[in-house]
């Protein structure tokens, strides 16, 4: 079995194999992973979202890998699973629907109706799904990517402000630049990389790294650092919905994640400043005059870091 931080290094190195020029976003992500938490992907079409995923469950022998293409009329029952009468012992048998699983990837989440995403929301909540009345527990690793582009908002229903929250992260990839584009195009003239994609890690060597992530240290000062950093949301004007306490615990464990992800055993300041934007700006909600001059979640919490006083 690898120790926690090979594990983080193999995991890492084997995703760089196929997703090329987003060193920083894809460690974030990672480091999301090993906190225990879920992932939302925003970009534009083609960046490499599903091939991210598909890249990290390729990565974990043993993981169990599903993918969810979420569509208008696809309903919690397609995500949860359901209950069938067998007429030989006219006894209901559950079937598990997807989301009972290792890694999820949920594709354009945004394209299925709130009732259905609610079921899944409510899922990476609880790590539990309730049908017929029944409660079934999500065991495994339960990590959920989920995908939607910014643009097209055509028959799309936007995730809730509220229901963002359940997202530790939220993140971009953005496009590479041209030399990376131009490798992109001769790794693919046969075949996808991904498909050849081998695991470099076990899923007993993924949860020992999770339990690695919860021993990595972070001193009472970061702590408190961390708080101010989210409270300073709840005295800004241009903020109508600030961050909640389940943002601190967020921006604490990526902090630890990361960190570990740098070879580090106990966090520093500049590690909380890296994911900083990535963990609160989505749980923002911004008035929507200071929308329409340009002001995002992003900006904000740029400028709450320029203000809040690191711990030397």
């Amino acid at each position: 079995m690898a120790s926690p931080s090979e594990t983080a290094t193999l995991l890492e190195q084997s995703v760089h194999r196929v997703v090329r020029g987003q060193d920083a976003a894809v460690r974030r992500i990672l480091a999301c992973f090993a906190a225990g938490g879920h992932a939302l992907i925003e970009d534009v079409p083609g960046t490499g979202k599903t091939t991210l995923a598909k890249a990290i469950a390729r990565s974990v022998s043993g993981a169990v890998f599903k993918r969810v293409q979420f569509t208008p009329d696809l309903l919690p029952s397609d995500i949860l699973g359901i209950s069938v009468l067998d007429p030989r012992t006219q006894e209901f048998n559950f079937r598990a629907g997807p989301v009972f699983t290792d890694i999820l990837l949920a594709d354009e989440i945004n394209r299925a109706s709130p009732r259905t995403q609610s079921a899944l929301l409510e899922a990476m909540a609880e790590r539990q799904a309730t049908i017929d009345g029944k409660r079934h527990d999500l065991d495994g690793l339960f990590f959920v990517i989920a995908t939607q582009n910014p643009v097209e908002f055509r028959g799309t229903y936007p995730l809730p402000e509220a229901q963002m929250d359940r997202f530790m992260i939220r993140s971009r990839l953005g496009y590479v630049s041209i030399e990376e584009e131009c490798s992109i195009l001769s790794d693919q003239v046969n075949t996808h990389p991904v498909d050849d994609l081998q695991s470099v890690v076990t899923r007993e060597d993924i949860i020992s790294l999770l339990e690695a992530v919860r021993q990595v240290r972070i001193s009472d000062e970061l702590r408190a650092y961390i708080v101010e950093i989210v409270a300073a949301t709840r005295t800004r004007e241009e903020v109508q919905l600030a961050a909640s306490p389940r943002a601190s615990l967020a921006l604490m464990k990526v902090a630890q994640a990361l960190s570990l992800f740098e070879g580090r055993d106990f966090v520093i300041p500049e590690t909380i400043q890296a994911v900083a934007s990535d963990v609160i700006a989505h749980r923002l909600v911004v008035e929507p005059e200071a929308r329409l001059s340009g002001t995002d979640g992003i900006s904000i919490v740029t400028a709450i870091l320029d203000e809040v006083v690191a711990p030397s």
